[in-house]
């Protein structure tokens, strides 16, 4: 192949970036926007919202591993653009949903179809680019976390004003459309491996080259070799500290800067739109930063500044020092999956990477299930933010040091 050509790695890892933004932007970002108006279309209380959100979790949750699995037994072509087009009709008939309980069962459905997306896909930048070079295309499929939020922050509202009472509903269909053609798109141009077309892993070369250490190249999709492997345990060790801290960030910004600062909840959707915008290119840039320096230096790093994001917000009680947190927060908000997505590919290998980001991702999830209850019961214990708020520096810090301990992987193919 002449060296003046595009390599094809890079339209799969641009595919991959569409499809987080349908996946996760649009599939589940999206709910934090529409979920007023759907409250009062549907008649639901708090409680309802709750296992609404509760059912994608779980759905979710029950393929990150298993959508992981299988596109490393069947291809991450075939599960990324079959679970996006899950995804599209589920969306699109939860816009028809006329009770919780089908509200709840499409959700948990289009939650099913956004862990068999959203993880190989993450993946795709192990298949496809050299180990010094994961990280940096990893962060380049992150940044549709960030896009696709932004994108759906601005679909939503319009339907909303467009069809009034039933917007809602609207949001769901243009949504769900959307995501129906990013599974197209995936079909037609996701490849799963380079050897396909015959190419080697972008920068594959160069690492041919280097002095580091080959492992044999792993012939059979042995699942042992991803929990059996120490290194994945301690990652998502690390991976949990970063699930159970950002989430109550997340969970409480809006609710502090409105219930207890006093903002308007306007100005804090605002500040949270800021948030979006600036967190686009975090994981590129904390990716490319993970491959000079190493993932676990990477990730100590992103984790210190998280930590002084959270301090700031707990401490500096002030329009600077909110806005100062939210624009740091935003800086680092995505690197950590990141960093862990790179991190799984070199520690089991490109073909075993979506098993390997699923099983860490499981850790993950049970920090994240944990930090909202932990920071909510903070919050009522103490009748303020702040507390949640330093927790999740403390952990935050933790996460940094242990990072610190996640060591070299050795290079397999």
């Amino acid at each position: 192949m002449s060296s003046s050509k595009i390599h094809y790695g890079w339209v799969v890892v641009f595919t991959g970036l569409l499809v987080t933004i349908g996946a996760h932007g649009f599939g589940r970002m999206s709910y934090t926007i529409i979920l007023p108006a759907m409250k009062d279309g549907l008649h639901l209380n708090y409680t309802q919202l709750g296992l609404i959100g509760t059912g994608n979790l779980i759905g979710y949750l029950a393929m990150a591993l298993i959508g992981g699995i299988l596109a490393a037994r069947l291809g991450s072509r075939l599960v990324i653009s079959l679970s996006l087009a899950l995804m599209g009709v589920t969306m699109i008939l939860t816009g028809l949903a006329q009770s919780f309980q089908s509200a709840f069962f499409l959700r948990l459905i289009t939650g099913l179809g956004h862990g068999g997306a959203y993880v190989p896909a993450m993946a795709l930048g192990s298949a496809w680019f050299a180990m010094n070079r994961r990280g940096f295309a990893t962060g380049i499929v992150s940044a549709g976390i960030g896009g696709g939020t932004m994108i759906a922050s601005f679909i939503v509202p319009l339907a909303l004003s467009a069809y009034g009472q039933e917007g809602w509903r609207y949001a769901w269909y243009y949504l769900g459309s959307a995501v129906l053609l990013i599974s197209i798109v995936a079909a037609l141009l996701i490849r799963s491996r380079p050897e396909e077309l015959g190419l080697l892993p972008v920068g594959a070369e160069a690492t041919v080259q280097s002095s580091a250490p080959v492992a044999p190249a792993v012939r059979t999709l042995d699942w042992n070799l991803v929990y059996r492997e120490k290194k994945m345990w301690y990652l998502g060790l690390v991976y949990s500290l970063f699930g159970f801290s950002y989430i109550i960030y997340m969970t409480f910004f809006a609710a502090y800067l409105v219930k207890e600062m006093g903002w308007k909840p306007g100005a804090a959707s605002a500040l949270w739109a800021l948030v979006g915008g600036v967190s686009i290119f975090c994981g590129v840039l904390w990716g490319s930063i993970s491959d000079r320096v190493g993932r676990g230096r990477g990730a100590a790093l992103v984790y210190f500044f998280l930590s002084a994001s959270y301090l700031i917000m707990a401490l500096l009680k002030s329009n600077g020092g909110f806005y100062s947190s939210a624009i740091l927060f935003g800086l680092c908000a995505w690197s950590i999956p990141t960093i862990m997505a790179a991190a799984a590919g070199d520690f089991v290998g490109p073909r075993l990477a979506p098993a390997g980001l699923g099983f860490v991702t499981l850790f993950f999830a049970a920090g994240q299930a944990l930090g909202p209850w932990a920071g909510g019961y903070l919050a009522d214990l103490t009748r303020s933010f702040t507390m949640p708020f330093l927790l999740a520096a403390a952990v935050s810090l933790i996460g940094a040091l242990l990072a610190l301990g996640l060591k070299p992987a050795v290079q397999k193919r």
